[in-house]
């Protein structure tokens, strides 16, 4: 197969989305083995060439990225207007995936999806205007246009179903998973004193207003560790005391923090999977999540789960983690060995050909 593979968010700084995809890419390059041809295409700002092709540096993918003056128009109006086709630009293929960031038309060929979650639907005062417009539009052309769609939870996946009417036949499941970065050995962060760390973007999904409200109950041991960039909408109070700020850092920043951590904490009000659950899983860090079933998958029953509304409930859950924490260390690294890059390649792949088989 040829597939074309719309890369558009690695142009900006990888969170959670970016993450998902330079992972599902480099698990789909393995899991193809070079059998197939993967296109990994982006209409995108002028500088966002050059941040694509150091996100798949590693990955056997052709990069083809195109520079555009107002990129975000430019993916809107392809989207809205339908022409010109993909295979104008790209040549023939056989599977296009696109993004969250635009749903390009194309002639010919299975067309599939990832769908992250649906939050702009169900909590839109959590989201801004313009993803609430960009996603909203991608929402009803997948509904209407996919032939599948890949979720990264069942939770996901069972949301879609019902939410946006797509019949589950069309539905796959995709984890995601840990990078190779984030593993028990290697060094730990320079912080000195015992943390609590969450790592998230400063928006009110996240729910850190809890997180430092829990912090003040525990007494004067541990500091709040806070990784993660800025945001938007009604912002947490960090300027307390035993509360420190890192902003955006990068994976091995992260892992340093993560088995640095006394506890690593993610208080989040709604996720499609929680990535960072995994993660710090994966670097010998015990948990603390929010009791929201759309984390069941990223927790499984390797985490203390807290009432993400109640303060008091999470600084027991912290204190509950520090007390079992060579239990649930063990226990999240047997988790999280069920997660692998490889396999949610392996899923694209057949969601590809059974697509391309009923066509």
């Amino acid at each position: 197969m040829r597939i074309a593979f719309d890369v558009s968010p690695l142009s900006h700084p990888l969170l959670g989305i970016g993450n998902y995809m330079q992972g599902s890419l480099a698990g789909l390059a393995e899991a193809a083995a070079g059998q197939h041809e993967i296109v990994a295409f982006a209409p995108t700002s002028m500088r966002g060439p050059a941040r694509i092709r150091e996100a798949l540096a590693d990955i056997d993918v052709e990069v083809r990225p195109w520079p555009l003056p107002l990129s975000h128009a430019a993916r809107t109006a392809w989207s809205r207007l339908g022409r010109p086709t993909a295979e104008r630009l790209l040549g023939p293929f056989d599977a296009l995936h696109f993004s969250d960031w635009m749903y390009p038309p194309q002639r010919a060929g299975v067309r599939a999806t990832t769908i992250h979650d649906l939050v702009p639907l169900h909590h839109p005062e959590w989201t801004t205007a313009r993803t609430r417009s960009m996603h909203g539009r991608k929402y009803r052309n997948a509904a209407r246009t996919c032939d599948v769609v890949f979720v990264n939870s069942a939770y996901t996946g069972r949301d879609v179903v019902q939410t946006l009417g797509i019949p589950p036949e069309r539905i796959r499941v995709a984890h995601p998973a840990p990078k190779v970065v984030y593993r028990v050995d290697g060094p730990t962060s320079g912080i000195g004193v015992p943390y609590v760390l969450t790592v998230a973007t400063l928006e009110p999904r996240k729910n850190l207003q809890v997180l430092v409200d829990a912090h003040r109950l525990l007494g004067d041991e541990l500091e709040l560790v806070i990784a993660g960039g800025e945001g938007w909408g009604e912002q947490p109070l960090l300027g307390g005391p035993r509360i420190r700020r890192l902003g955006f850092v990068s994976d091995e920043e992260l892992a340093c923090l993560y088995r640095g951590a006394a506890v690593v904490a993610y208080p989040s009000r709604f996720e499609g999977f929680g990535l960072p659950v995994i993660e710090a899983m994966a670097c010998g860090a015990p948990v603390v999540v929010s009791a929201h079933e759309s984390l069941d998958e990223a927790a499984g029953d390797a985490a203390v789960r807290a009432d993400p509304e109640d303060p008091v409930a999470f600084a027991a859950g912290i204190e509950h983690a520090l007390a079992e924490r060579e239990r649930l260390v063990v226990r999240g690294l047997e988790h999280v060995r069920a997660f692998s890059w490889r396999a949610v390649g392996e899923v694209f792949l057949r969601g590809y050909g059974e697509a391309r088989r009923e066509r």
